[in-house]
């Protein structure tokens, strides 16, 4: 259009951060036919709240705005597998479906991509990867120097979006801000690469007893996207935090952070981030936007403009659960003779390393109740990063039309019966039983 806008005061609150300063002076037309994710109605409502006036008339050619070219950033992203539910394409966000959901180790080709810009372009070859640990000195490394200079880690771990099951908060509560995730924004899988706390050592950082002002550690990536972790985490013997280069033994896969990427076991994996080319030990968090005015959740009654400084950051993971299968394993589907059997399966998971201890499971709407069986893990790390997988059969005469399900951990932490309690207008850690 021919409207113009001041955006200065909505750069920090912009999703993908100073990359807006890409169409300053010029048309948003193009940008936004590339950055489709801008294409709805609540975009254009924030838009509006910042419009200033319309182009001069004599500054407009055939009635436009002239448009320069605009290079694509996208056009070299990767081809994704048609088996993943897409969301957006540009940035990508796809998630696992449910019948990809049945193994312990989610294939690389489906798990779940999460992207808030483009992939970048880079190989090993160029590839470095810059410490700075706030004394004014920076260490530099690179693909070689993590491959040969530390001991390789391998780590079975589970990431999970901050919006996954953002959908069921929809449908169940009320409206919410955000990619409506169903329940595939979660995968597992095997990580490798050697430790952070490691480099960090190698570096410099007394990792044992960091300095009283070393409280936070700070990550970028090389498509601009930035996170934080508390130190305590980051340094932790049994924390696990890697810069993995391997997923499921092979080479990251460029959507999933070729060639290096930090992997937060137990965390929101917004935490974990991919491309990671820079890492500084600070005293604050990361100032980026998906640090501080995104991935936090606030009060039922808090609405759409909250106070995002007052809200933590969200860090480990609660207590989350879904049902992947239910199958008629019937020796005669579509019969109901009184033996007939439902076959039930699906996930369970508890951020912080905690184990899934029990999954309790109703066929007639929380009536009655009954425990699944859980799936014995062979993962590594030094906790319990990886979801479990559960099974339960029901006969048919008992199920009802709705399936009600809660996990507990170890610590005896479950699941709210309900949205509302939990509800928040981003969507975020939507853990209900329904």
């Amino acid at each position: 259009g021919i409207s113009v806008y001041d955006i200065t005061d909505w750069i920090p609150g912009h999703p993908g951060g100073e990359v807006i300063l890409r169409a300053a002076g010029g048309s948003v037309d193009p940008y936004w036919k590339i950055f489709t994710i801008h294409q709805k109605q609540e975009v254009y409502d924030i838009l509006e709240e910042y419009r200033i006036g319309t182009v001069d008339p004599q500054d407009l050619v055939d009635g436009e705005v002239p448009v320069d070219a605009v290079e694509d950033p996208f056009q070299n992203d990767p081809v994704r597998d048609n088996r993943l539910q897409v969301h957006t394409d540009r940035p990508c966000n796809a998630e696992t479906q449910a019948s990809e959901l049945s193994a312990f180790i989610t294939p690389n080709a489906v798990f779940y991509v999460r992207n808030h810009l483009w992939v970048p372009e880079g190989g090993e070859d160029s590839y470095s990867l810059i410490i700075d640990l706030g004394d004014g000195e920076e260490k530099v490394y690179t693909m070689r120097d993590l491959r040969e200079k530390f001991e390789e880690c391998k780590i079975t771990a589970t990431l999970q979006c901050s919006g996954n099951r953002r959908k069921h908060m929809t449908e169940h509560s009320r409206a919410t801000s955000g990619l409506q995730w169903d329940i595939g924004a979660i995968g597992n899988a095997e990580w490798a690469g050697p430790r952070l706390r490691d480099v960090l050592a190698d570096a410099g950082l007394a990792t044992d007893n960091p300095p009283k002002d070393a409280k936070h550690v700070q990550f970028v990536g090389a498509e601009a996207y930035g996170a934080s972790i508390p130190i305590a985490k980051a340094v932790d013997p049994r924390g696990d935090v890697l810069l993995a280069y391997k997923m499921n033994g092979e080479e990251l896969p460029p959507d999933h952070g070729f060639p290096v990427r930090v992997v937060v076991p137990g965390h929101v994996a917004a935490r974990s981030v991919k491309w990671v080319n820079k890492i500084v030990v600070a005293d604050e968090e990361s100032t980026s936007q998906w640090q501080r005015r995104d991935y936090k959740c606030f009060g039922p009654n808090e609405g759409s403009n909250p106070d995002w400084d007052r809200a933590r950051a969200i860090q480990e993971l609660p207590v989350q659960s879904a049902i992947t299968s239910a199958q008629d394993v019937s020796a005669h589907p579509g019969a109901n003779d009184g033996n007939d059997s439902i076959a039930i399966e699906g996930y369970a998971f508890a951020g912080g390393g905690r184990e899934i201890v029990r999954v309790d499971i109703s066929v007639d709407n929380g009536r009655t109740w009954d425990q699944a069986e859980l799936a014995e893990n062979n993962e590594n790390g030094s906790q319990h990063w990886s979801w479990k997988r559960w099974t339960y059969t029901a006969q048919k005469k008992n199920v009802g039309p709705q399936l009600l399900l809660k996990a507990v951990d170890e610590a005896y932490n479950t699941q709210p019966d309900s949205h509302e309690p939990t509800y928040n207008f981003r969507g975020n850690l939507a853990t209900a039983w329904d």
